[in-house]
């Protein structure tokens, strides 16, 4: 399933993630919830971010996504703010020393196709993710989320869509 697709799908919910999908479990940092969209079963591991920056910046909830649609077994990496970011600008998402590009459409960015795999790999074995991005008001912004529990999460979210 094709990104944009997701990106549809996901910026229609504008309520907290715990009110817009069933929960499933808990780990550590991470939660997993499911939703059905279209008659489809979509899984989500979900964190929320632990640090926002610029402080001074109303930020809003915060949260990183990784999606599995029982349709493919490829992970989908997404950031949701509360904000629209600049679609003319990428965002960059890091794990220890690897980094990718992000593109975002309105208040999300997505992970290129080509990149979900490692990127779902690095979170699984990482301890931190670091996301930059730039909102639609120029304000460059940084987002730290914990990886602690991200493993368990990622894995219980592909097997509930699988």
């Amino acid at each position: 399933m094709k990104n944009w697709i997701l990106a549809i799908a996901l910026s229609a919910f504008a309520a907290p993630v715990a009110a817009a999908y069933d929960y499933v479990a808990g780990y550590e940092s991470w939660s997993v919830y499911k939703d059905t969209i279209d008659g489809e079963p979509v899984c989500y591991a979900v964190t929320r971010a632990t640090d926002k920056a610029p402080k001074s910046a109303e930020h809003g909830d915060v949260v990183f996504f990784v999606s599995y649609f029982r349709s493919s077994s490829m992970p989908q990496a997404s950031l949701r703010v509360a904000y629209d970011l600049r679609e003319d600008l990428k965002a960059t998402a890091a794990v220890g020393g690897s980094s990718w590009s992000l593109y975002s459409v309105r208040n999300e960015a997505f992970a290129n196709t080509d990149d979900e795999t490692a990127i779902a790999n690095a979170l699984r074995r990482g301890s931190e993710l670091k996301i930059e991005a730039m909102s639609q008001r120029n304000t460059n912004v940084a987002y730290h989320f914990s990886l602690s529990g991200s493993s368990n999460a990622i894995d219980k979210a592909k097997s509930l869509c699988s």
